[in-house]
């Protein structure tokens, strides 16, 4: 079997609705511009408050993707 690398980073996507939203909106943007996405680890679920009222679900999540080439 041949070695493998992988990069982690570390996003943060946002929705109004939900925090399944906000990671896949992460994720999705990601898509844009990295290739082969293997991973999305969820790792942290918070939300922004305005006033007492929750006006932002935020999901910070690890993203890997395999390095290319030799």
């Amino acid at each position: 079997m041949a070695e493998s690398v992988y990069k982690v980073i570390e996003l943060v996507g946002t929705s109004t609705e939900s925090w399944e939203k906000a990671a896949t909106a992460a994720v999705k943007r990601a898509s844009k511009t990295l290739r082969d996405l293997r991973v999305a680890e969820v790792s942290l679920l918070d939300m922004h408050l305005n006033n007492g009222k929750v006006e932002s679900y935020r999901a910070k999540i690890k993203v890997s993707f395999k390095y290319e080439g030799d």
